[in-house]
């Protein structure tokens, strides 16, 4: 039976999705949907807590209903209730909520409308010129559902990080357990931080090699066994992620983590510089004819190549090598170098905690300052603040300061960015506030010349210190928006406003490409949580994770300061 929050949390959105598409209660959907956004990034295996027979804990947002769905899915893995509705629905039907830009709502209207039940039906309702005769639709949107089947047909399964790490952690936890098993060590694209992972790659050392891969064989979750040996075992779990474990002797651990880390680009480099030195590398080691030169341990391997270690996070061929001959690899940053977050959210919007409380859940993760930044009112699906409310608000954070030992607050907004480049609050709301971030949360499908100048615009406004999420993408759900990022990169360095890194594993934007960019322009990043709950500061590790991907060092963020440098930064624009 599925053993990770991914699985459970899958299980909550896809209830709310079908919800939805059958115009539930929207608190209802709203209810599960938040469940799964929680569910999805907690570290606490709540499946194992179920299984194990522990009480689960107190989770905003979970009461008596969704917590009894939580124990029924640990029992069986399975939600009745998504059962149910999955044989009232069409199961083509479903798959359409997969394509990026169509919702429930849209997602419903084909259905009752044009009588649409799978993709096939879709494309052939596009290109017949139906789907531009439905209100809301049009010519473009009518293109570009084309564009998304042809897409989704041909892209590969892959899982979002954060979701891939569950899985790991997991497998890992029962691979420790296998006999004589020494060290185990996730690889491929999970160790190297992508956002996005397709099979999950794995290296353990023991003695035993076909031992540890019958243990793997073993796995609750297993629900094909695609190869087995004596080194080597390939398997399928229950969610379709597939599984390639290596076990390899401790003498050649180290070439083994290396080859299996990748990425490919990144090994046919260090293979040709072997040859040139007249040595051979492969999963093994590196060798001179038969004499192993290195192999234990990853540096041990670099160094014999007259170079450095390289970190994971760089191995793409993308400049790492040539860096690391000069010895000029970055001194890439580290969580531990994050002192504050300037975006998090509380229930003043769309959050699930105080403000007190996301102040106490900061310091416990390490940080000495945090600023609140809810919606703004455009947003009224998040319970944006209005002008009064968001005075009464910053009246809060003053009053909690005075009460916070060890943290300290700053008032803020995530503020809408309208067409026309404008703000949603007036300038005299804005003017007290220690934060205003810019944010685009509509219009995401204007021409690129537009969506420039209304970022553009919007950083000219003197209060604008970040620009939130620049992209706007959600990860398989939403591409980005058309936009010039290197011009709105350069307008954020020479009005020097950082650009934010979103550490929320559905954004992780600025990519690993934009971050590169920025730190190449000399502009400044702010690697923020967006935090809508106290657990969900544990997304800054997937933030760090892409801006180590970004080449971003210490010096390359804003929030790596301390809080006297951020408030002299913050004032700095306006002082202009």
């Amino acid at each position: 039976m599925p053993k990770t929050n991914a699985d459970l949390a899958a299980a909550f959105e896809q209830t709310a999705d079908l919800l939805e598409l059958q115009e539930a209660n929207p608190f209802r959907v709203r209810a599960y949907r938040n469940a799964a956004r929680l569910v999805g990034e907690l570290k606490l295996d709540l499946v194992a807590q179920v299984e194990a027979g522990r009480p689960l804990p107190k989770l905003p947002g979970i009461g008596a209903d969704l917590a009894g769905k939580i124990e029924e899915f640990a029992h069986s893995g399975h939600l009745a209730l998504l059962d149910r509705l999955r044989r009232q629905i069409p199961s083509g039907v479903a798959e359409m909520l997969q394509l990026p830009g169509l919702g429930p709502k849209r997602v419903r209207a084909l259905y009752e409308e044009l009588h649409v039940t799978s993709l096939a039906q879709l494309a052939r309702a596009a290109r017949d010129g139906r789907i531009r005769a439905l209100p809301g639709f049009g010519a473009r949107t009518e293109a570009s559902i084309l564009d998304a089947i042809d897409a989704h047909s041909h892209r590969p399964q892959r899982l979002k990080l954060v979701a891939a790490s569950q899985y790991a952690a997991a497998l890992l936890d029962w691979l420790r357990k296998a006999p004589g098993v020494s060290e185990v060590a996730p690889a491929g694209s999970l160790r190297r931080a992508r956002e996005t992972v397709g099979d999950l790659d794995l290296l353990a050392c023991a003695p035993d090699g076909a031992a540890v891969c019958r243990h793997l064989l073993a796995y609750p979750e297993v629900a094909e066994v695609r190869a087995s040996g004596g080194k080597r075992a390939t398997v399928l779990l229950q969610s379709g992620l597939q599984v390639d474990l290596r076990v390899v002797p401790t003498a050649s651990f180290g070439a083994a983590l290396l080859y299996f880390t990748g990425s490919k680009a990144h090994n046919i480099r260090l293979r040709t510089l072997a040859i040139e030195r007249g040595l051979k590398l492969n999963e093994y080691g590196l060798f001179a004819g038969r004499r192993t030169v290195a192999a234990a341990t990853e540096e041990e391997v670099y160094r014999a190549l007259d170079l450095p270690w390289i970190a994971p996070e760089l191995r793409e061929d993308r400049g790492e090598i040539e860096a690391a001959l000069k010895n000029r690899l970055p001194a890439l940053i580290e969580r531990a170098d994050l002192a504050g977050d300037l975006h998090v959210h509380t229930d003043w919007s769309d959050g699930t905690a105080s403000i007190a409380a996301m102040a106490r859940a900061a310091k416990a993760h390490g940080l000495s300052y945090l600023a609140i930044s809810d919606h703004s009112r455009r947003l009224t699906v998040a319970n944006g603040l209005d002008p009064q409310r968001l005075a009464r608000q910053c009246a809060e954070v003053e009053k909690a300061n005075g009460k916070l030992d060890g943290i300290e607050l700053l008032t803020g907004i995530e503020v809408d960015v309208l067409e026309d480049g404008s703000l949603d609050l007036p300038d005299k709301a804005l003017a007290p506030l220690d934060v205003v971030i810019a944010a685009v949360h509509s219009k995401f499908g204007l021409s690129r010349a537009a969506q420039t100048r209304r970022i553009l615009a919007a950083l000219d406004h003197p209060k604008v210190r970040i620009l939130a999420h620049p992209v706007g993408r959600l990860i398989d759900k939403r591409e980005p928006y058309d936009v010039d990022l290197l011009a709105v990169i350069r307008k954020c360095k020479a009005r020097d406003v950082a650009l934010e890194l979103n550490a929320h594993p559905e954004r992780l934007d600025l990519t690993d490409l934009g971050c590169r960019m920025a730190k190449d322009e000399g502009a400044k990043v702010v690697i923020n949580s967006d935090a809508h709950a106290e657990h969900e500061y544990d997304n800054l590790e997937f933030g760090i994770g892409q801006a180590r991907r970004g080449w971003l060092e210490k010096g390359d963020l804003i929030n790596t300061q301390p809080l006297r440098r951020v408030r002299a930064w913050l004032a700095g624009k306006e002082s202009r």
